[in-house]
């Protein structure tokens, strides 16, 4: 007789420390599930950017108004921001809107239209329209919030892409990413730059090999020093370079024009600065664009913060570096710079210190040329030096001595229009 298989049976019960883990991982998976959902849908935020004109009616333009390194420029944008900001921080969208900040200063008239980029933060679900029209509506109480300003209320704001916001910025002069990004980011502490920190930085090369730094100040035109062209100063043979890596630039123009100042003296380094015009106009790009400008009567306090870049030697008769490095300086008076135990009388009122009074931080080989900038009160970055002479490299009582552009202000719009 044949006998079937035993089949197993497979009625018993479940361990039941199976089962509770099983439930438990599902109830886990299902709150995650709809934790993410509401995340995305309620929570998860993207930064929108509108574009808004204010006409002033009570401030009459003048020709203080036409560059942002004017006190009259600063002070007129910083109540313009404040009145924005305050009206928004009143209203019901206080959580979302993040800055303001005012781009340019027209004239209209006798009046003043003030170009303003703003910036919200909205939950992705949001409909496009019914922002705009929310950011409209609170413009719309603008006056309660204008104090002294007269201001057109008829308010109507435009939507930009990240691409228009880069453009808008780029236009102007001095932007660095947290500006352009309106983020509250800041420099680091590191050595290294990043592309898009310094975008007016300029390699000044011959033969492909970077001998001096230079300064964008607009689509054609370069400042550094006019040591740099003691041994070479034929256009033909140089060339600028754009971008943090000089092994790898964003941009390469050539020179047609080498303006050296007339008065430069070698033995002294007295009017050491010089002016080059590119052979075609660079295309500015959020990572390349050109630094402000200061005014002949901006003021430049001693132990105020300033940064040189460059991509000098690190150490007094090292190689040129083929990274752009920043290193954060303070400004010393000319008093201190003259002092017998630092260069005895050597800094004449067309050059500026700057460094510690220690050492250790410093422009070096390779840096001339180079920028010297501050940040002012509204993040825009402006020039302030020329990297030009000093006794070696971060020594103890011997800072960089750069050339104060404010002295030479005249000098560069005479010579470049800008």
């Amino acid at each position: 007789m044949y006998r079937p298989a035993r089949v197993p049976s497979t009625s018993r019960f479940l361990n039941p420390y199976v089962v509770c883990f099983v439930v438990v991982a599902g109830v886990v998976i299902l709150a995650v599930t709809v934790a993410l959902l509401i995340y995305f849908l309620a929570f998860d935020q993207k930064s929108y950017f509108y574009h808004s004109s204010f006409k002033i009616l009570n401030v009459k333009y003048s020709n203080q108004l036409n560059s942002p390194g004017t006190q009259e420029y600063r002070a007129l944008s910083g109540r313009i921001e404040s009145m924005i900001t305050k009206t928004f921080k009143e209203s019901n969208l206080r959580s979302q809107f993040i800055r303001a900040h005012v781009v340019k200063l027209r004239q209209e008239g006798n009046g003043v239209i003030a170009d303003v980029v703003m910036k919200f933060k909205f939950t992705r679900n949001n409909n496009g329209a019914s922002m705009k029209s929310r950011i409209e509506s609170v413009l719309h109480q603008i006056l309660n919030n204008s104090g002294n300003l007269e201001i057109n209320p008829s308010t109507e704001i435009t939507s930009l892409t990240d691409q228009d916001t880069v453009h808008i910025f780029t236009e102007g002069c001095g932007a660095r990413p947290d500006l352009i990004t309106l983020s509250e980011e800041r420099i680091t502490g590191g050595t290294l730059a990043e592309e898009g920190d310094w975008p007016w930085q300029v390699s000044l090369q011959v033969n492909k090999v970077h001998h001096c730094g230079g300064i964008l100040i607009s689509s054609m035109w370069v400042l550094t020093a006019a040591h740099c062209f003691r041994s070479q100063s034929n256009p033909r043979v140089w060339t600028a370079i754009f971008g943090v890596s000089i092994t790898f630039p964003k941009q390469r123009r050539g020179v047609r024009t080498i303006l050296i100042h007339n008065n430069y003296n070698p033995a002294t380094h007295e009017n050491d600065i010089a002016a080059i015009q590119l052979d075609r106009g660079i295309n500015f790009t959020k990572d390349i664009h050109r630094v402000c400008l200061p005014e002949a009567t901006q003021n430049i306090p001693p132990g105020s913060s300033a940064y040189v870049t460059g991509w000098g030697s690190s150490e007094f008769g090292g190689n040129t570096v083929s990274d752009l490095r920043q290193a954060r300086v303070r400004i010393i008076s000319n008093d201190v710079c003259n002092a017998p135990v630092s260069y005895n009388g050597a800094v004449s009122p067309g050059m500026l210190c700057a460094g510690l009074p220690q050492g250790g931080v410093d422009a070096c080989r390779g840096d001339s040329g180079g920028p010297l900038v501050q940040e002012d009160s509204r993040r825009h970055w402006f020039l302030v030096g020329i990297v030009s002479w000093g006794d070696r490299c971060g020594l103890p009582d011997k800072p960089g001595v750069y050339t104060r552009v404010t002295a030479y202000r005249d000098w560069i719009t005479e010579k470049t229009g800008v």
